[in-house]
């Protein structure tokens, strides 16, 4: 190679470089921090499996009058991407089943011939959104970047900031403590468009399911209403074969 094509060959590089920034800009698109992005994807298959797999999930509330109520939901999933929601407790709302495919989110009612449209950010249950339960993709919902360190009861944490990739995610912003050696979560902060704090969140009971250490219990505190709080515990996670087929809405009523 000649020195001229070298410098031809680099200024074409460069070009492309540019053009791709000034592309990214013009979409709005935030930079990709790549070490913030591998914490968080890691931290996403702590939390739940990549794989197929299915989880009871119960769901205590308590609010700020110490009344109580809990609800119990069957969670089937794949890939972060697809998820059906089926609640099991209370009996009278038995075979309402919701259904995920991305960030499109659907409830089918027994006594309602449609799907109905919902929104991730919609409340589910007490402090509990709809994308709380049904969706668990921090890492395709977010550009994380990391704002800084913190070292709580011995254990070393990254913090990051996780940033809406758009309006239709659970959260506008999140901010997010990770251990930097294990990757196990340990605890976040929610907030709406207008950087609101809504709610506080702890990972907490870590135990073996489904092939990893996993977080069984989140607590999710309201930052609004002192004393009003939701306790989701997982139990018998496994692995499962689910079929593509599963998750639509055709196949809905023939789930068991």
């Amino acid at each position: 190679m000649t020195i001229g094509e070298f410098y031809a060959k680099t200024r074409r590089a460069l070009a492309t470089v540019i053009l791709a920034a000034c592309a990214a800009v013009s979409h709005g698109q935030e930079a990709v921090d790549a070490e913030a992005q591998a914490i968080v994807e890691k931290a996403d298959q702590i939390r739940f499996p990549v794989e197929g797999f299915q989880v009871d999930v119960s769901i205590a509330t308590t609010l700020a009058d110490k009344s109580s109520e809990t609800r119990k939901y069957r969670v089937l999933s794949k890939g972060n991407e697809n998820s059906v929601v089926m609640v099991t407790e209370p009996a009278s709302d038995r075979g309402q089943i919701m259904l995920m495919k991305g960030r499109d989110l659907w409830v089918f009612m027994p006594e309602v011939s449609q799907p109905i449209r919902l929104s991730l950010a919609q409340r589910l249950t007490g402090q509990v959104a709809n994308g709380d339960l049904a969706r668990a993709n921090f890492a395709g919902d977010y550009f994380p970047k990391i704002i800084g360190s913190e070292t709580i009861d011995g254990g070393h944490y990254h913090i990051l900031e996780l940033k809406a990739v758009d309006r239709s995610v659970t959260y506008q912003r999140v901010v997010y403590w990770v251990n930097k050696k294990t990757f196990w979560p340990l605890k976040a902060e929610f907030y709406s468009l207008s950087n609101r704090l809504l709610k506080r969140c702890r990972y907490e009971d870590f135990q073996p399911m489904a092939g990893k250490t996993r977080p069984s219990r989140l607590v999710m505190e309201d930052a609004l209403k002192e004393g009003e709080l939701s306790v989701l515990s997982y139990a018998g996670m496994k692995l499962r074969d689910l079929p593509d087929k599963i998750f639509t809405k055709d196949y809905l009523k023939k789930l068991d």
